[in-house]
C-alpha cells in the first residue's frame, strides 16, 4: 500500500504514447489494453465511464496518446495507467484505423454497388441528421427552399466528440423507424450532414456504428460529410455521396421553375401535336371531298328512276281498277235473286237430311226403341254372352235409365235378331 500511495503521489496524471496492444473488452464494459513502444510496455486499464465516451474504437496496432493516473495492481505486482481519455496518435494512426475499418466493411458487403437504392424524384418529406446549429442546415433549408420548397424534419445530434457517432447512429435508425401514415411523416429521403474538419473532426462518420445504420437503413441516404475532398466511411455506405451538404439539397430535389417550365413546354407541345393532327385530318378530308362525286351526281339517276316508277305505278294502279270493276260487273250480272233462292233451297234440303240420318244412328234412340246397352259392372260394354257369363255383375241402361242385375249360369240359346224397320237414308 505504501508503494500505492508512492506511485500515485509522486507521478499523478501521465501522459503516454504507443501501439495498442493485447486489446480485450470485459462482460463489465472495462477495457484491458497494453501501451508499449520499442523498450517498453505497461499494462492499463479503461474503466467502462470512460471506455463508452472514447471517440474511436481502440484496435491491436494502432498508435494512441493516452492520459491517465499511474498505479499498481497488488494482485499481480505490477505498474498499471488508469486511463481517462485517449485519442489517436496523429492522422497516420487515424488513417490505418481508417483502412484497417474500410476492409472489414467492405468484406462484409456494405459498400456493395448492389446494395444502394435509387433517390426519390420528388421527397415530399426530407430528414437532416445534422447539427442544429451552424452554418449547414441552413445552407441545406436555404437551398431547398430555392430549388423546390419540401417538408423538412431535422433530427438534432451532435456532429464531433464524445458521443457523437452513438448519436448520429441513433438518429438515423430513428428516421427508419418511424412508420409510414403516423402522426410524424416518414421522411422519403434522409440527408446525413457536417461541414468541413480535420480527419479527427470527422471521425465519428467513419465509426462502425454509424455506417451500419447508414447501410441497414430502408430509406434512401445522401452523405454530406465535409467538403468535397473529404472522404469517409459514410459516403461509402450511403447510396449516394454529395460534395457539400448544399450539394446534397440540390442532388435531393429539381428545381420546382424548371419542372413548370418543362411541363409548360409538354402541354405547348401536346397543343401543337393536336393542332397539326386536326390539319392533318382536315387536309384528308377536304383530298376525299374532292375525289368523291357530287351530291347530285349521286341522287340523280335515282331521282329519274323514282319518277319513272312512280309514273309506272299510276298507269298500273289505273289498269288494275279497271280490270276489278269489269271483274265485278260479270259477278254481279250472274249473281241474280232467282239463283240466290234456288241455292238456299238446296242447302237447306241437304241439311234436313243430315240431322234425320243423325238421329237415326243416335245410341239414345235406339235405346228408347227397347235396345239395352250392357256393361260389365267394373267397365266395359259387353257385346256377347261368353262375357256376360264371366262377369260378376252386370249394368243395364235403358232408354230411361240403368239396372244392376247379377250373371245366373244358364244354357246358352241363339239369339234371334229382332225385325226393325231400317231408317230410310234421305
Amino acid at each position: 500500500m505504501k508503494l500505492k500511495r508512492f506511485v500515485e503521489g509522486e507521478f499523478g496524471h501521465v501522459r503516454l504514447r504507443g501501439e495498442i496492444s493485447g486489446y480485450k473488452r470485459a462482460v463489465s464494459g472495462h477495457v484491458y489494453l497494453a501501451l508499449k513502444d520499442d523498450s517498453a510496455v505497461i499494462d492499463a486499464v479503461i474503466w467502462k465511464g470512460a471506455a463508452s465516451a472514447l471517440p474511436f474504437t481502440p484496435q491491436d496496432g494502432i498508435e494512441v496518446i493516452a492520459t491517465g493516473k499511474l498505479t499498481t495492481y497488488p494482485g499481480r505486482s505490477k505498474y498499471q495507467i488508469v486511463i481517462d481519455r485517449m485519442e489517436l496518435a496523429g492522422e497516420g494512426a487515424l488513417m490505418a484505423l481508417l483502412d484497417k475499418l474500410k476492409a472489414k466493411l467492405a468484406a462484409e458487403g456494405l459498400f456493395d454497388p448492389q446494395r444502394k437504392k435509387p433517390l426519390p424524384f420528388l421527397p415530399r418529406t426530407i430528414g437532416v441528421v445534422t447539427s442544429p446549429t451552424g452554418a449547414v442546415i441552413r445552407d441545406i433549408l436555404h437551398r431547398l427552399a430555392d430549388r423546390f420548397p419540401s417538408h423538412v424534419l431535422v433530427w438534432p445530434v451532435a456532429v464531433q466528440g464524445d458521443g457523437a457517432a452513438a448519436q448520429i447512429a441513433r438518429a438515423v435508425r430513428g428516421f427508419d423507424a418511424i412508420a409510414p401514415g403516423g402522426p410524424v411523416p416518414r421522411p422519403d429521403l434522409v440527408i446525413v450532414a457536417r461541414g468541413g474538419g480535420s480527419i479527427e473532426d470527422l471521425w465519428a462518420f467513419n465509426e462502425e456504428a454509424v455506417v451500419r445504420a447508414i447501410a441497414n437503413c430502408s430509406i434512401p441516404i445522401i452523405s454530406a460529410v465535409g467538403h468535397e475532398t473529404d472522404t469517409s466511411l459514410s459516403d461509402f455506405a450511403a447510396d449516394l455521396r454529395a460534395p457539400t451538404p448544399s450539394a446534397a439539397a440540390e442532388i435531393a430535389v429539381p428545381v420546382r421553375l424548371d419542372l413548370i417550365a418543362t411541363v409548360a413546354g409538354y402541354a405547348q407541345r401536346s397543343e401543337r401535336c393536336v393542332q397539326r393532327y386536326h390539319e392533318r385530318a382536315r387536309e384528308r378530308l377536304d383530298a376525299l371531298v374532292r375525289v368523291m362525286p357530287r351530291r347530285e351526281a349521286l341522287l340523280g339517276p335515282q331521282r329519274q328512276r323514282a319518277d319513272d316508277l312512280g309514273a309506272r305505278l299510276d298507269r298500273a294502279l289505273e289498269v288494275r281498277v279497271m280490270r276489278g270493276r269489269a271483274q265485278l260487273d260479270r259477278i254481279g250480272a250472274v249473281l241474280r235473286p232467282a239463283m240466290l233462292d234456288r241455292q238456299l233451297a238446296s242447302g237447306r234440303d241437304r241439311l234436313t237430311r243430315t240431322v234425320q240420318l243423325l238421329e237415326a244412328v243416335n245410341p239414345s234412340g235406339l235405346l228408347k226403341r227397347g235396345y239395352v246397352l250392357v256393361q260389365a259392372r267394373g267397365g266395359g260394354v259387353v257385346t256377347s254372352a261368353a262375357q256376360a257369363r264371366s262377369a260378376a255383375a252386370l249394368t243395364l241402361h235403358f232408354g230411361d235409365g240403368s239396372v244392376d242385375a247379377r250373371v245366373e249360369r244358364a244354357a246358352a240359346k241363339p239369339y234371334e235378331k229382332p225385325k226393325v224397320d231400317q231408317p230410310s237414308l234421305l
